[in-house]
């Protein structure tokens, strides 16, 4: 079989694709220009004027993508899905997976590309976060609400659901319920239910390093809650190139679906 390497500048990485005879996307991975391991202390963590922790970023990883058992810490089996989830997850397969068709990816989801946290102020403080993504989502972002309310009792259930966040000393901690249950915790199609709530730990516990304390609790998919941790890592500063995320736009006739076979997309449930 004939495969041929392509350079594809984007984003913040330099990726490698793989094309084989039948013009189909087999592989990408990226190159991520990620602070290195022995550069994490290098510099003292940075902070914002009014005194709490600069958590913007980019950043890269930070959540699940392709196997949220392997990726939060748990051994395969571990994350305790009751039966009917597993066979649900069993029965899935890529052609279906929402985000292919640009599609939310929800939360604990965060792909190989960049994605950061951006911060709105009013004249009483910190109001909101957003949380954006590269890849765009066909537009979607993420809102946490940082101005003390709460979640409402009719929630329309969601993509990224309901978020209210507070800081816990340092660590930002976003609570979210309110979600639908169309999207998968990752590429396997791991499920969930509209009764699912997350509690985030987001402590960036050096220069170049994030971790993300994630609670999973949702009594119609697992037989008892679950924490995963994940660590987000710091986009390199100084690059001549990039440096900050870049435009992505993601519409429903995308051309990477189409590429990888991917043409037909159902619901995912």
């Amino acid at each position: 079989m004939r495969t041929l390497l392509v350079v594809v500048f984007g984003a913040l990485a330099f990726m490698l694709v793989q094309v084989h005879a039948q013009d189909q996307v087999r592989h990408i991975a990226p190159r991520n220009p990620i602070v290195a391991d022995a550069d994490v202390n290098s510099q003292p963590i940075p902070r914002l004027p009014d005194g709490k922790v600069d958590i913007t970023g980019p950043w890269f990883d930070g959540g699940s993508n392709g196997n949220i058992e392997r990726e939060g810490g748990l051994k395969p089996g571990e994350l305790p899905l009751l039966p009917w989830a597993k066979e649900l997850m069993a029965k899935r397969v890529p052609k279906d997976e929402p985000y292919t068709a640009c599609l939310p990816m929800g939360v604990p989801r965060i792909n190989p590309y960049p994605w950061k946290f951006a911060m709105t102020y009013t004249s009483k403080g910190l109001s909101h976060i957003y949380q954006l993504h590269e890849t765009g989502d066909a537009g979607a972002h993420r809102v946490i609400y940082m101005d003390g309310r709460k979640h409402p009792a009719d929630l329309i259930p969601s993509w990224w659901g309901h978020s209210i966040g507070r800081w816990d000393g340092d660590t930002l901690v976003i609570d979210t319920v309110g979600y639908n249950d169309k999207f998968w915790f990752d590429s396997r199609g791991t499920p969930h239910t509209e009764k699912l709530h997350t509690i985030e730990r987001w402590t960036r516990i050096n220069f170049g390093r994030m971790t993300n304390e994630f609670t999973i609790d949702d009594p119609g998919a697992l037989s008892k809650p679950v924490t995963l941790k994940f660590t987000a890592n710091l986009v390199r500063p100084g690059l001549k190139v990039g440096g900050d995320l870049m435009e992505f736009i993601c519409l429903e006739d995308n051309e990477y679906g189409a590429a990888a076979g991917l043409e037909k997309v159902g619901s995912g449930k």
